[in-house]
């Protein structure tokens, strides 16, 4: 298969592979350096065999989410792959260990951009789950509106509720400032490390996870995908919450077990959930033969892994991914390290 290939073939310059197209802020950058980059032309998750094939003989390598970079990926690039540059906030999908055993730096994009527009999808799912947006849209596209009645559709006020945020990096700073700044809520963490800072200036409690789960109103979901997080959420975590409790994942889908989440939903254990990303993605549902799918529960906001998803981030992303690309082969450290 042809690839969209760059005009600056300089012979001796660095490879670029980009596993599929991007903004365009970043592959300006690389090209503006001289590298020869090559991009995969279709809008497509990039077949197995075709990704062996392409990165063959690359210095750089920038994949996305969707692609699985492992120790294959790897030895079928051969010697001269110095980085990965991961076109994400989050790494799961490039095996660290591998990479370290091959000398292969490894990085990510962090950009501050990518976190407020995160925090912002957060608050969008944790409004249209209190305010019931998806459902009387809904309502009102089926022609079900036939006057102003004061119990239709009744929702909750996000004002003086408590939001526990678990996990607390950039993105679940981000959308803590939001809740206390911009909707007068109470914060309550859960993290590995306590932040005094943090706590003084939002007025916030760190508490262990189980305890947060009792007390929030808002549950929101801001960890890694590591082996200590899958299933992280699940029957026993939902037994905690308070019935009256909503639950949003923006992180990782298997961060939540789905079977969990949906016997929650199906009996009450739950008020609601807004989701943005599935355990078994891009599948919205794990197994359509139980019966129960999150797409017929009214309760339950749904977005299709698009939290980052705004012009600002993904350039900001792009960028960053490129940045961290050139100092590694100028001989620098990456500006953004993948960081466990």
């Amino acid at each position: 298969m042809r690839l969209a290939i760059s005009d600056m073939q300089a012979k001796g310059m660095p490879k670029i592979f980009i596993t599929r197209q991007i903004p365009d802020a970043g592959i300006k950058l690389l090209k503006k350096a001289g590298y020869n980059v090559s991009i995969y032309p279709k809008d497509e998750i990039i077949p197995r065999k075709e990704l062996r094939r392409a990165v063959k003989g690359v210095d750089a390598l920038l994949p996305l989410l969707t692609d699985r970079i492992d120790g294959e990926v790897m030895d079928a690039a051969g010697k001269k792959l110095k980085i990965i540059a991961n076109y994400a906030v989050g790494f799961d999908n490039v095996d660290l260990e591998a990479a370290k055993k091959r000398g292969i730096i490894v990085a990510n994009t962090p950009a501050p951009e990518v976190s407020e527009t995160v925090a912002e999808h957060t608050f969008a799912l944790m409004i249209a789950l209190a305010h019931r947006i998806a459902e009387s849209d809904a309502y009102a596209r089926a022609g079900k509106y036939q006057g102003w009645g004061p119990l239709l559709l009744l929702g909750v006020d996000l004002y003086g509720k408590t939001l526990g945020i678990v996990g607390l990096g950039r993105i679940g700073a981000a959308v803590a400032k939001r809740a206390v700044k911009g909707f007068g809520m109470q914060v309550v963490y859960s993290d590995p490390r306590k932040n005094p800072d943090f706590e003084k200036e939002f007025n916030a409690r760190y508490l262990p996870l189980a305890k947060l789960l009792a007390v929030s109103d808002f549950v929101s979901l801001h960890v890694p995908l590591l082996p200590s997080t899958r299933h992280l959420i699940s029957t026993a975590e939902f037994a905690l919450m308070k019935k009256t409790a909503y639950l949003v994942n923006t992180a990782r889908g298997p961060i939540v077990d789905e079977k969990a989440l949906l016997r929650a939903l199906r009996t009450g254990r739950v008020a609601g959930a807004g989701l943005d990303v599935f355990e078994c993605e891009p599948a919205i549902d794990c197994d359509l033969t139980d019966k129960l799918a999150l797409k017929k529960f009214a309760n339950v906001v749904l977005t299709p892994h698009t939290a980052s998803a705004t012009i600002e981030a993904r350039q900001a992303m792009s960028k960053l991914a490129a940045e961290n690309i050139i100092a590694v082969l100028s001989g620098k450290k990456p500006l953004t390290p993948a960081k466990v």
